[in-house]
């Protein structure tokens, strides 16, 4: 019996000895962060409905703590435990318990989408985030009026704006807390990703700058509604560069214009010689880009469609007429009114 016993209490030691050495285990677990002081803050969110103990394997799998039970021990310590269902700024150089206080705060402000439309002008963004309220009028001007404040793989336009080069797309955007810096660099970061990277190689080849290939897409943007038509069109119109012939392209003269449809003002610039982007009267490239192309349009001035063409117009229903020369071009303006 006195065996028994004596086993008996050696068992009960050696299990009191394993759990001391588990909380202790779980307890500097729950205390040590796993990245160290200064980590970068990331977004953790928090679904809708999920328990506190089953944000455990969430947070794991994301790297801010290393062990879904120490977790779950933490918030057996801690009691009551209310997350708030949305996103969190947090870091991985959190404790357990800095992250759990952390989710139990307000969560951001949701995104709204705000939707940069193809073709516009640093002008036209800046109008479209004012009167949204997200700025005060010119900041976004402003801002991108200086490309040294932004990083990119590709060369950044000297001395001037980045006109050309903030890619439009939809971009979620927090009311009251819109950075336009940010904005800007995930638009230069967009410009980089669906066009730069993927195509470094074919814009070497192509005998033209990124520049020129930007400025060339910004008025393919604008001329041609047709994403396809656009190699036929920047084939005529590199043709016309190359050949010292005037492009003749309308919408470059309504570029400076406050309202792209003050009908008024863009024949005032139809007939000044001095506009330097005019493009009736100079002949070559106007001096940059004239908005915001998509990717369909700087292909097209990336790989332009050869062609015995050397015109175009639209007609009343935007359907693309090319001519071979002047006279066949005037008799297309007869046919189509289009003067």
């Amino acid at each position: 019996m006195k065996k028994i016993f004596v086993g008996l209490a050696a068992v009960f030691v050696l299990l009191a000895a394993v759990g001391a050495g588990a909380f202790w285990w779980v307890e500097q677990a729950a205390n040590q962060a796993v990245a160290a002081p200064g980590a970068p803050t990331v977004e953790f969110t928090v679904p809708k409905g999920t328990s506190g103990r089953g944000l455990g394997a969430l947070l794991a799998s994301q790297g801010l703590i290393r062990d879904a039970r120490v977790w779950r021990w933490h918030l057996f310590r801690r009691g009551k435990f209310s997350p708030k269902a949305g996103r969190h700024p947090v870091s991985p150089s959190m404790t357990v318990a800095e992250l759990a206080t952390a989710l139990e705060d307000n969560p951001l402000p949701d995104d709204v989408p705000f939707v940069v439309v193809e073709g516009w002008r640093l002008r036209d963004t800046d109008a479209a985030l004012t009167a949204a309220g997200f700025i005060t009028a010119g900041a976004y001007i402003a801002a991108a009026s200086d490309p040294s404040r932004y990083t990119a793989p590709f060369p950044m336009p000297s001395g001037g704006t980045l006109e050309g080069y903030l890619y439009p797309e939809t971009y979620g955007v927090i009311p009251g807390k819109l950075d336009v810096e940010d904005l800007i660099q995930r638009q230069i970061d967009a410009f980089a990703e669906r066009f730069f990277k993927p195509n470094r190689d074919a814009i070497a080849k192509s005998g033209r700058s990124l520049h020129e290939v930007v400025v060339m897409a910004s008025m393919l943007e604008r001329e041609e509604p047709v994403p396809d038509q656009r190699p036929l069109v920047a084939g005529i119109l590199w043709k016309r560069v190359d050949k010292g012939f005037p492009l003749g392209v309308d919408a470059t003269s309504r570029y400076a214009l406050a309202q792209w449809n003050d009908r008024r003002e863009f024949l005032k610039r139809l007939r000044d010689p001095e506009d330097p982007y005019n493009t009736r009267h100079r002949k070559g490239l106007p001096p940059g880009p004239i908005g915001a192309p998509t990717v369909e349009s700087l292909q097209a001035a990336m790989e332009p469609k050869s062609s015995e063409f050397w015109y175009y117009l639209h007609d009343a229903e935007k359907r693309l007429h090319p001519s071979r020369n002047a006279e066949e071009h005037e008799a297309l303006r007869r046919k189509y009114n289009v003067y």
